[in-house]
């Protein structure tokens, strides 16, 4: 016969088993919810099926990427308008037009202006672009991407050390609207680990970040049109 310090106790150690379950489960669910409903949400924001599907300049540079996000925004403004803002991309020169007390939170230096900067108007083939300040306490892959080829007024690519690209390509619609594509491309990875972070830190505060920029870039040239 079990004495009450001992019922007491299995009754315990039953309670934190079950809420250790329901904690997998209600994990598993909100993974589940993200994965399925959230996740292609954000990694198609604003794009067409036409848009996700189509050929953008630089795709080729990785034709079979383990990872590609496209994103749009329609601005009221013309292509000629919207381009300025583009070029001048970068920490240390115009900034990302996005969520400057985030970034600054992990000390990356960024300061957005609200204006085009002639200086900064003259990108080259490349090109060094820093995403964060030069003596930034974490070196890797996503410190700084260079300018692998520019289409003036159409298309600008970046290449990350790792080989992946940025594209940000204008369509111009009418005189007075433009659609604005960033397209994100990934190179093959054999790294399960690398994957799994990627999912798991890099994907959902990425788009955020990358949502608040275009939307900033979108802002501005219609500020100005």
């Amino acid at each position: 016969m079990r004495t009450k310090s001992q019922t007491d106790s299995a009754r315990a150690s039953g309670g934190r088993i079950s809420g250790t379950g329901t904690a997998i489960i209600a994990g598993g669910v909100i993974l589940a919810v993200y994965h399925f409903l959230l996740r292609p949400w954000h990694r198609r924001w604003g794009a067409s099926g036409d848009e996700v599907n189509r050929h953008l300049p630089g795709d080729e540079i990785v034709p079979e990427p383990s990872d590609e996000t496209t994103r749009a925004v329609t601005v009221e403004a013309p292509s000629e308008e919207v381009w300025p803002w583009i070029v001048q991309l970068g920490q240390g020169r115009g900034g990302f037009y996005s969520y400057t007390w985030l970034e600054n939170l992990f000390g990356a230096d960024i300061h957005n202006v609200d204006r085009i900067v002639p200086e900064l108007q003259e990108l080259q083939e490349g090109d060094s672009i820093r995403m964060v300040r030069e003596d930034y306490w974490l070196q890797s892959s996503v410190t700084s991407m260079t300018v692998e080829r520019i289409d003036s007024g159409r298309t600008l690519i970046l290449q990350g050390h790792d080989g992946g690209i940025w594209t940000f390509h204008l369509d111009p619609i009418d005189d007075d609207t433009t659609r604005f594509l960033v397209r994100g491309r990934k190179p093959e990875t054999r790294s399960a680990v690398g994957y799994a972070l990627r999912y798991l830190t890099y994907e959902l505060p990425h788009f955020i970040m990358e949502r608040g920029m275009m939307l900033g870039i979108k802002s501005r040239a219609e500020h100005d049109s």
